[in-house]
């Protein structure tokens, strides 16, 4: 920022944010309306080929939320309700708890027990084999569920309550209006996105010490144009109060503090290096002991 005080113009929300969600869940309304009276192996193939793109872009959109891109940090309650409603064509209650442990995630990168980024010592214990590894990737999604519950257990609070009644109501109205078929297309896409998925690359791209020394990784591949940029991971742990939109432009603007780190240009190629090579493993990951006062969510 004293090289390039510039940048502090690219903090400010991303009002067209709020229109593309909006654009999101109707399409995911759409898409509920119309495998509803599909055969059972269309909509598994819709589910993969299509839910899923829109469910784990939608995760990414509510991560952008989470920073308060959509409203600013001045209504930073907005930003909350309006997590609530991208989280409905997810099926599942997300949004609320996840920008509570991913505040932690970026005060302490790494931090043992704080973290829940960080994989447990059973993950890489257990998932040490290429075939163990590639079955740790098509669940992610559980353990990403599971984890925070063993690493960092916070008590319930008022708004994820509210987050999943809003989201059994949510289901429950689908599967009224719609039927099982339906339900089963928005569950399957959300779970399948957030697994072997080409986007999931980037759960394994922006942490894994594939090279030692380098503990955050970008990617600037064509997928950031469906995940609102969460490739240019070091521009964004830099300035996470820059919205997605304007990370190339940090990139840009910045580009001798950037150009030179190691980067991705292939989420596959993450997943397969991930999967192939024996050197890699979920404890291929930076832990730190966090020392003094810990404040949390």
């Amino acid at each position: 920022l004293a090289k390039h005080p510039e940048i502090k113009a690219l903090m400010k929300p991303d009002y067209n944010l709020i229109w593309v969600v909006v654009l999101m869940v109707l399409a995911q309304l759409t898409a509920f309306y119309l495998v509803k009276d599909l055969d059972w192996k269309w909509v598994v193939f819709w589910a993969y080929v299509f839910g899923s793109c829109i469910s784990h872009s939608m995760t990414l959109a509510i991560h952008e939320i989470s920073h308060n891109s959509a409203f600013g940090n001045s209504k930073a309650m907005w930003n909350r309700w309006f997590g609530i409603f991208a989280n409905l064509p997810l099926g599942l209650p997300y949004s609320i708890s996840f920008k509570r442990y991913h505040m932690d995630h970026h005060r302490y990168l790494g931090g043992d027990g704080i973290d829940v980024d960080i994989p447990t010592n059973f993950e890489g214990w257990f998932f040490c084999t290429r075939f163990r590894k590639f079955i740790w990737i098509v669940l992610q999604p559980f353990f990403y569920a599971i984890r925070p519950l063993c690493i960092n257990p916070k008590p319930i609070t008022r708004l994820e309550i509210i987050n999943l009644l809003a989201q059994l109501t949510f289901d429950v109205a689908i599967y009224y209006l719609w039927g099982v078929k339906s339900i089963f297309y928005m569950l399957a896409g959300s779970v399948l996105g957030l697994g072997l998925h080409p986007i999931s690359g980037h759960f394994i791209a922006e942490h894994y010490m594939f090279l030692k020394g380098h503990e955050t990784y970008s990617y600037y591949g064509p997928l950031n144009l469906l995940t609102f940029n969460v490739g240019y991971h070091n521009e964004h742990h830099d300035f996470p109060n820059i919205p997605g939109k304007s990370l190339p432009l940090v990139k840009k603007i910045a580009a001798e503090y950037y150009d030179n780190l190691p980067q991705y240009n292939s989420w596959i190629k993450v997943l397969y290096d991930f999967v192939m090579d024996d050197t890699i493993s979920p404890y291929s990951r930076m832990k730190r002991q966090l020392k003094g006062e810990v404040k949390q969510d």
